[in-house]
């Protein structure tokens, strides 16, 4: 992977940049949809590359190591081949939904062990085998193993923990120089900085994660509950200290504001469940706020869903018919509005490239945050 700093934001920390893998390039900043299982949920993946057009999605090792299995990815040679995209992929490392499975976890130093969460069967990651469960999954960019923390989280946890996020790190650097690449291309390795938020801890992590060289940082442990503030001091703070000539990746993260003040913080990479999720249940993000299509206001209202037109939905369909779906539990409804969020998260992600090369981002964004943070 090759990353290239092109432009940097006189007013904020706001930068452009392009990544290069195997699969193509990545310009950022970039929203990654997230697609879990092999699926953007509701989306099929010619929709993706057609109407959405993301240089790059996010796959799950956890969930993919479940079902459909190594095995099965193997057999086929790899995630891109199995789901058909032919784009970039990034694959967590399982740690965030280890964290998620807390009442069915033990974590210790040696690894996690967790239950399946469609059988109950019992399996056990490690830095080791995670990296090996990542080189046959196949994706561009793989991810360290690590814990993340709750919020809130003790002191003397949180530094713990972090230590041992170091440790694991050290261990999947190690074992990934014994793991050749397995589908004729190669994988980019990000590890992750953890400290909760403290701000001595998230400082110490981020120059751990710094002087091991890899070719892209990532931020884990935010976006789980703490106030969006302290969300964004935690970001500063890291990304104060990650090095400046590689990508800094953002995990979990979140609402459109939360992306253009993380981006104005030097963040490069998101990706976040929230546009699928909240599309699936009738909420819709545009660049003058939220809509709850289910609101009885919107019964008849046949203005097109959304008349910047990012993709064909959005002038295809009315809201009334849109309502009409999710009133009628029709899955169209569902779909429609998972097309529009994840069209809008890219042109909010591209609009701010284009603001950051011209010179007026941080004027942009601020009247961009004021609009978007209102209910329709």
């Amino acid at each position: 992977m090759k990353f290239s700093l092109l432009q940097k934001d006189t007013q904020s920390k706001a930068r452009t940049g392009e990544l290069v893998t195997d699969h193509g390039k990545i310009q950022t900043p970039i929203f990654m949809p997230v697609g879990t299982v092999a699926s953007v949920k509701g989306v099929h993946q010619r929709e993706l590359r057609e109407e959405i057009d993301p240089d790059i999605i996010l796959g799950n090792t956890y969930h993919l190591y479940l079902r459909p299995g190594t095995n099965i990815l193997e057999k086929v040679g790899g995630l891109h081949k199995f789901m058909g995209w032919d784009r970039n992929i990034l694959t967590d490392s399982g740690g965030y939904q280890v964290y998620s499975l807390s009442s069915n976890r033990k974590i210790n130093e040696e690894g996690v062990n967790f239950k399946s969460h469609i059988d109950g069967s019992s399996h056990f990651f490690t830095p080791e085998n995670v990296m090996e469960v990542q080189r046959t999954i196949g994706a561009d960019i793989i991810m360290a193993f690590d814990e993340c923390t709750p919020y809130p989280c003790d002191y003397d946890y949180a530094k713990k923990s972090m230590h041992m996020t170091h440790r694991w790190l050290d261990r999947c650097i190690s074992h990934l120089e014994k793991l050749p690449f397995k589908y004729g291309y190669s994988q980019s390795f990000f590890p992750i900085v953890q400290g909760s938020t403290y701000k001595d801890l998230r400082a110490q992590s981020a120059e751990y994660i710094a002087s091991v060289g890899a070719e892209g940082n990532a931020i884990g442990g935010l976006s789980v509950g703490e106030p969006a503030e302290e969300m964004y001091e935690m970001a500063e703070i890291v990304c104060d200290i990650l090095p400046e000539d590689k990508p800094r990746y953002l995990m979990g993260v979140g609402t459109p504001i939360n992306i253009l003040e993380n981006i104005a913080l030097g963040v490069d990479m998101f990706d976040c469940v929230m546009p699928t999720r909240n599309a699936r249940n009738g909420m819709l993000f545009t660049a003058h706020g939220t809509i709850n299509i289910k609101n009885k206001k919107w019964e008849d209202d046949f203005s097109p869903i959304d008349e910047m037109g990012i993709t064909f939905v959005d002038t295809e369909y009315s809201k009334a018919y849109l309502r009409h779906l999710f009133a009628a539990n029709e899955y169209l409804g569902k779909q429609i509005a998972t097309i529009h969020n994840l069209g809008f998260y890219l042109w909010l992600v591209r609009t701010a490239r284009e603001r950051i090369l011209a010179g007026d981002f941080l004027e942009w964004k601020t009247k961009m945050v004021q609009q978007m943070d209102k209910r329709l």
